[in-house]
């Protein structure tokens, strides 16, 4: 693999689930029998900006920059048939094992590429996609590279009128990166919220974050109830808490890169 070794481990408890770890961190989980199963939290997340957002079950045109497993690839097309999607991954060894072992070239409506992903999104056309997912890790980091207002302005170009961006990234006390993604997002886009466990939110450990944000307003209360309904509840930040959380960052440029957060090895530390 070109950002690590990759390790699959059967999961026990379901026929036809699957763990992905990358250089012994978990890093995509997907039951190929039943793709609504989600296993990870902050996929989760995802899946309650996906379930609330539009036209429920309306097919949607996709673009995601990072694949992995291609766990929401797969939810997305189980819960709005007819979607077309494309996934443009930088590790040609991480796409191979995933359609040798995950059979992703199944999945209705779906491309893969090997590639650069802020290229990929160049290449698209205005206004051709309706969601953006950002989802990409080098090594355990974000790809930081895909999160300055450069590269967020490029995604927005592409999105519909409508259309909603979705980031993961992973961020420890006092949201060194994070704040500096979500004032980047709020320059971009203007409506934007935050998804996270209270822990992570009060700094007590390092965790993921998922951020959605759209030109128009988002279905935020029911995007709360649903992450807030759940065996790990999280809350959504939006308007004056979240300015108030990230305080005066500044968004992220391609001429001032910044290191991303390196995950601790006790991720649960406090």
């Amino acid at each position: 693999m070109r950002f690590g070794t990759a390790e699959v481990v059967r999961d026990l408890d379901r026929v036809n689930g699957w763990l992905l770890s990358v250089d012994g961190v978990a890093q995509s989980y997907v039951d190929v029998d039943d793709p609504t199963h989600l296993e990870f939290d902050y996929v989760r997340r995802i899946a309650d900006v996906l379930d609330c957002w539009g036209q429920e079950g309306a097919a949607v045109d996709a673009l995601h920059l990072g694949g992995g497993a291609c766990t929401v690839p797969r939810y997305l097309s189980a819960t709005r048939p007819g979607s077309r999607q494309e996934v443009v991954d930088a590790d040609g060894g991480m796409v191979a094992l995933v359609r040798d072992q995950f059979g992703i070239d199944a999945i209705p409506g779906l491309t893969v590429h090997v590639g650069d992903g802020r290229a990929g999104a160049t290449a698209r056309e205005d206004l051709s996609t309706d969601v953006v997912v950002v989802d990409a890790f080098e090594r355990g980091m974000v790809s930081a590279g895909l999160f300055s207002v450069e590269a967020t302005r490029e995604l927005s170009r592409v999105l519909r009128a409508n259309g909603v961006y979705l980031a993961n990234l992973s961020d420890g006390p006092g949201f060194p990166f994070a704040s500096r993604v979500v004032a980047t997002l709020s320059a971009v886009f203007g409506n934007v919220l935050l998804l996270a466990e209270p822990a992570v939110l009060r700094g007590r450990r390092f965790g993921n974050i998922v951020l959605a944000a759209s030109a128009v307003e988002l279905p935020t209360d029911q995007i709360a109830a649903r992450a807030a309904n759940t065996a790990f509840p999280a809350r959504c930040v939006t308007a004056a808490e979240l300015r108030a959380l990230v305080g005066p960052a500044r968004p992220l440029t391609d001429n001032e890169p910044i290191t991303p957060p390196v995950p601790p090895k006790d991720p649960f530390a406090t």
